[in-house]
Order: C-alpha cells, then sequence, then structure tokens
C-alpha cells in the first residue's frame, strides 16, 4: 500500500519524529523511503550579503543538508530500510511547493512529516510548513506531531 514513502527532513526534532514513523510504516509495508531537504535561500535573500558572502553560506547549507541527509540514510539503513535521498533547491519558491513536486515525480505513496502543532498566534507568526505540505501534496500526508523532549540528534 505505501511502498514509496516521502519523509522531508530539516534537523528538528519533530522531523526526526516523522523519519521515526516513517521507519515504521515502511517496515510494516516493505517501503522504501525517500529522504528530501529542502535549501531555502529566502532567508538568506533578506539577509544583507554580498555576492560572494551569499555564495559561501549558501554553500556551506548546501553542505550542512547533505550531512543531514546522511546521517538520516543511516538511521533508515540500521533499521534495515532501503533508501534514498535528495537535495533540493528551493529557489523561488515555497519548500511545500517543491515536496509536493517531488511526491508527484518519484513518485510518492504518503508524505510523512513531522510537525511543531502550534496554533493560534504562534502558527500566524512562525508560519507553518507542515500545511503548506498537504496543500501542496498530490497524494495524503501522514501529519506526526513532534514533542519537546525528542532528541533532534537521533539524525544528526
Amino acid at each position: 500500500m505505501y511502498e514509496h514513502i516521502l519523509v522531508p527532513i530539516d534537523g528538528s526534532g519533530q522531523a526526526a519524529k516523522g523519519l521515526h514513523e516513517a521507519i515504521k510504516l515502511a517496515i510494516s509495508h516493505q517501503g522504501h523511503i525517500r529522504l528530501v531537504h529542502v535549501l531555502d535561500r529566502a532567508p538568506l535573500a533578506s539577509a544583507d550579503l554580498s555576492g560572494s558572502r551569499f555564495d559561501v553560506l549558501f554553500e556551506r547549507l548546501r553542505e550542512d543538508g547533505q550531512q543531514l541527509l546522511a546521517r538520516a540514510e543511516d538511521c533508515v539503513r540500521k533499521a534495515g530500510v532501503p533508501v534514498d535521498a535528495k537535495l533540493v533547491d528551493a529557489t523561488g519558491g515555497d519548500p511545500g511547493e517543491f515536496i509536493g513536486q517531488e511526491a508527484s515525480t518519484w513518485p510518492a505513496d504518503v508524505i510523512v512529516c513531522g510537525t511543531h502543532g502550534r496554533r493560534g498566534l504562534m502558527r500566524a507568526i512562525m508560519g507553518s510548513e507542515a500545511e503548506e505540505i498537504v496543500r501542496q501534496s498530490p497524494v495524503p500526508v501522514l501529519m506526526v506531531p513532534g514533542c519537546a523532549a525528542l532528541d533532534a540528534a537521533t539524525v544528526r
């Protein structure tokens, strides 16, 4: 049923919790996990950075993203689940849009996504990447609520 499981990761405890839930789902459905880390340039564009400083900082973000994916891949492999990973550059769009596109082109059967579960004013201030993924997704999305006690180091 859920053979192709797409898991967006960002290094947060919420994403780690989503990854662990995806691993359980993959084991029970003999599935394959694709990890996706989206490089979002928007926060860098708002900073006062010259061209070369922007390039250096963006390259560092790219390296960090690749290392995050490698650690998460290792975690999934140790569980005995087939896995691959993709680093996506979100130039000119919302990260949720790129996750939806990846779900279509791979093709995913489900997206498993950790979420902060913010509501009210905090959601309005911080936004909701998970909500944007739900809006953009062509497939079902399993939202896994995070918890403050989860240590993000499990996939670091």
